[in-house]
């Protein structure tokens, strides 16, 4: 690993006998390597302390050559035995990579390793505000944790093939994630960092590099994730289209209005309300200084639990937003806890609290239960948790019951959900970009794009982002808003890019058009009757460096394409009745011309409809080989059935 401006590191010398003060190791072991630092000429002394291992790990790459992963550790403590190392067969190309520290020794260890960049096109990472194009091996490490992140990259090539997809287990410590272009090699090497504590957990690997499409891979590394673990029922409605009040209202809400809003969303095809940032508060400035307390207006909501049973009369579940982390200036808690914070954020007007604190999460834990306990509200949307992953915390203080921040952090998600599934056991957590680490999986049900509003283009890379890592977790859009005179075909265009998620709406629905509502509600439709091909089939989407031009999830009896450029959609391969009977092309392109790409001649029935959900044709067709145009209007869905 190095640091920025310095050149890259030069290819491991062969092995070499370990140094006089330390064991040779047991039989089987791989031996000492000299020091892997940048420029270090052959034959460079090892350091007495650091120790330098190579693994082989049984995998080839392109050129033939064996794929070895390089372990340097650096003593944390007064001991100074050598990490435990193994490598075992994952399948499909794939190792799993364990190091342990020694007993009585910790330390930082990294892996290091190299893959040649044969036709690479794109680095693939959890963060969408990342470019796609490849970086340099001298970028600073990315650092992920418990909240903010996820341990997965991918460095994909041509024909969306995975070169080599890497992942660490780690869900909760911090893990430092580093990739890039050696320059002088033209190889692409992959750095994982992890501190290691004596009896602790270990830093574990997923190393693939079996050429799969990039999809499929982060598919088996949430599969491998998700490996015995506990999670609670997800409640339907986390699942189903949501109305948000946040960028139709932002801070301007109250009883009578959400009701409102409440009884349209309904009308289209929502199911669940979520009301956001405002209701504790009469300040309308959009800043923080009035969390922390958590009570409500009670001039907007002066009986939260009737305002609560009155959303629920209309068929929707209800949630509440709450930034976790923030204690504000203008709250009575500001005095209290002004001195259990991690950073003070003054342009907020608020600081963020520092969850080390048992009486932090105690408070905390009281003031957001009682939505669900006292007002009966279906769930929460907890924001902000990316803010307790501050840079250097300081040291644990007086007080406090856990010594790092992300333990702390931990314990009050913990905490907090096994109190709200004491009352109900289906409660409904959002969280969000970017705090989609694995090890928050047990105390969320769906996670959400971050804000990107009016950029439908960027709600899909995000949700499909999410989609890729996502594991159990519902993913939803971004809000999706529109200003009030564009046009159904645009706003079709909007819920298309959301199509692989569920959809959170968020315009005031009182003043749309007729058109407008038809759009949207056809497309709402969509999304809930394909729910299950959308949100949980398989995902396949095209060229991470375009940005997705196409995506397609299907199930074997159903396959959705979604097409944002004018590019040809090939049908999937149907042997006798075997394979997809349904398949769905929606397109978001202003060109109406769809190239459908097949392999062999085929009567199928073809149906058109428009942004409204208008029927346009329905008609028998006989497909020949090759390509077949089909007329489909912008924001028009066709749907291809076949025979038996």
């Amino acid at each position: 690993m190095t640091t920025d401006n310095a050149p890259a590191p030069a290819p491991a010398p062969a092995p070499a006998p370990a140094p006089e003060n330390e064991p040779a190791g047991d039989a089987g072991t791989p031996p000492l390597a000299p020091v892997w630092r940048p420029n270090a000429p052959d034959g460079a002394a090892a350091s007495a302390t650091v120790h330098h291992q190579q693994l082989a790990t049984g995998l080839s790459l392109p050129t033939g050559a064996p794929l070895t992963v390089h372990l340097t550790a650096r003593p944390t403590g007064t001991g100074h035995g050598r990490p435990v190392a193994a490598v075992a067969p994952a399948g499909d190309g794939a190792v799993l990579v364990e190091v342990r520290a020694a007993a009585g020794a910790g330390a930082t260890v990294r892996a290091e390793w190299r893959v040649p960049c044969l036709g690479a096109t794109a680095f693939w990472t959890p963060d969408t505000d990342a470019s796609r194009w490849l970086p340099p091996s001298w970028i600073a490490p990315r650092t992920v944790s418990l909240a903010l992140g996820a341990p997965v990259v991918s460095l994909v090539g041509t024909g969306d093939r995975a070169l080599c997809t890497a992942a660490a287990a780690e869900g909760v410590a911090p893990v430092r994630v580093g990739a890039g272009v050696v320059e002088e090699t033209d190889e692409f090497a992959f750095t994982f960092e992890q501190e290691l504590a004596p009896g602790g957990p270990p830093l574990r690997l997923r190393i693939d590099v079996g050429g799969r499409h990039f999809a499929a891979t982060l598919r088996s590394v949430t599969d491998w994730w998700a490996e015995g673990l506990d999670r609670p029922w997800t409640a339907p409605a986390a699942r189903m289209p949501a109305y948000s009040t946040w960028y139709s209202l932002h801070q301007n809400v109250d009883a009578a209005v959400v009701e409102r809003q409440a009884a349209l969303a309904a009308a289209v095809g929502c199911e669940s309300i979520i009301v956001d940032d405002g209701w504790q508060t009469t300040d309308r400035a959009r800043g923080y200084g009035h969390c922390g307390d958590w009570e409500p207006n009670p001039a907007a909501f002066p009986d939260p639990a009737a305002h609560v049973a009155e959303v629920h009369r209309t068929g929707l579940a209800y949630l509440l937003w709450y930034a976790l982390p923030f204690i504000g200036r203008h709250n009575e808690a500001w005095d209290r806890f002004k001195g259990m914070i991690l950073r003070e954020a003054p342009r907020l007007e608020a600081a963020v609290l520092d969850p080390r604190h048992p009486e932090v999460r105690t408070h905390l834990i009281e003031k957001v239960a009682r939505a669900v306990e006292e007002w009966h509200m279906d769930g929460l949307k907890l924001d902000f948790i990316d803010q307790f992953a501050v840079a250097d915390p300081p040291p644990a203080p007086a007080g406090a019951d856990r010594a790092t921040v992300h333990e702390g952090v931990l314990q009050l998600l913990a905490d907090l959900d096994a109190h709200l599934r004491r009352s109900r056991p289906d409660v409904i957590v959002e969280h969000r970009q970017p705090y989609v680490s694995p090890g928050l999986w047990p105390y969320a049900t769906m996670v959400r794009a971050t804000d990107c509003p009016l950029s439908p283009a960027e709600n899909r890379q995000r949700t499909v982002d999410c989609r890729l890592t996502a594991g159990p977790l519902a993913v939803h859009a971004d809000m999706i808003t529109w200003h009030p005179a564009e046009t159904p075909e645009a706003i079709a265009v909007h819920l298309v890019n959301a199509l692989f998620s569920v959809p959170q709406i968020s315009v005031d629905l009182a003043v749309q058009s007729r058109d407008q509502l038809a759009a949207l509600r056809f497309w709402l439709g969509v999304s809930r009757r394909y729910a299950d091909v959308l949100q949980l089939g398989d995902l396949e989407p095209a060229r991470p460096d375009l940005g997705y031009p196409l995506v397609r999830a299907g199930d074997g009896h159903t396959t959705v394409v979604a097409r944002y450029a004018p590019l040809p959609v090939v049908l999937p391969e149907r042997n006798g009745g075997d394979g997809p009977r349904t398949v769905l092309v929606a397109n978001a392109d202003a060109d109406p011309v769809v190239l459908l790409s097949a392999s062999r001649p085929e009567p199928v029935r073809v149906r058109i409809q428009d942004c409204r959900g208008e029927i346009l044709s329905d008609a028998g067709l006989g497909l020949v080989e090759g390509v077949n145009p089909v007329t489909v209007p912008t924001g028009g869905l066709l749907t291809v059935t076949r025979g038996d």
